[in-house]
């Protein structure tokens, strides 16, 4: 399924849900509201934008619509992941690792999983 990019504040939402699972505006806007000044229309505008783009499914069988992501988060980071890699890496993994790890230092635990796909053969 290739859906567009979700905007930051998309991802925002999309975080919610893929956290708490299926979540009416209610939901969705107290979480985000205890980390940013955010009105419950603006989270409300973002859910129909979000379900018009395919992003998120509405259940309107509920009095209060609930909301769901479309994709697991996995499936949209790997989606995000490529199209970063196409757009600024010229297609290359290597270049994109090699990059993400200069950018910041991997953890021990981080760089034993990456050795531990490595040896794999980069299978998930």
């Amino acid at each position: 399924m290739n859906l567009p990019r979700p905007t930051d504040a998309e991802l925002a939402v999309l975080n919610v849900l893929w956290d708490r699972g299926p979540s009416t505006v209610r939901q969705i806007h107290d979480v985000l509201s205890g980390t940013r000044d955010l009105g419950y229309t603006t989270v409300l505008k973002s859910l129909q934008v979000m379900t018009e783009k395919g992003l998120v499914l509405r259940n309107e069988s509920e009095r209060s619509h609930v909301f769901a992501a479309t994709l697991s988060e996995t499936q949209t980071q790997r989606s995000l992941l490529g199209d970063l890699m196409e757009r600024a890496f010229g297609g290359s993994a290597a270049k994109l690792v090699i990059q993400a790890l200069q950018a910041k230092r991997a953890s021990k635990q981080e760089l034993d999983e990456i050795r531990k796909l490595l040896d794999e053969g980069g299978e998930s």
